[in-house]
């Protein structure tokens, strides 16, 4: 299983791209791949859902 598994599924569900969570966090979108390589601290990864989250609720108001 990859690391930071969580943090790929959901961005994959909710259709939102690496390169658009390297924009909300001001890095590179290698930068955000290579820091997906190695397991996250929760609090980065719990960050992680809610900017992913975030970015697809700007995409599809409910």
């Amino acid at each position: 299983m990859k690391a930071n598994s969580t943090v790929r599924e959901r961005a994959r569900e909710q259709g939102v791209f690496l390169w658009e969570i390297a924009q909300a966090i001001g890095k590179s979108e290698p930068t955000v791949i290579r820091m997906l390589r190695i397991e996250l601290p929760e609090e980065r990864k719990t960050e992680l859902l809610r900017i992913i989250d975030q970015i697809a609720e700007r995409r599809n108001p409910s």
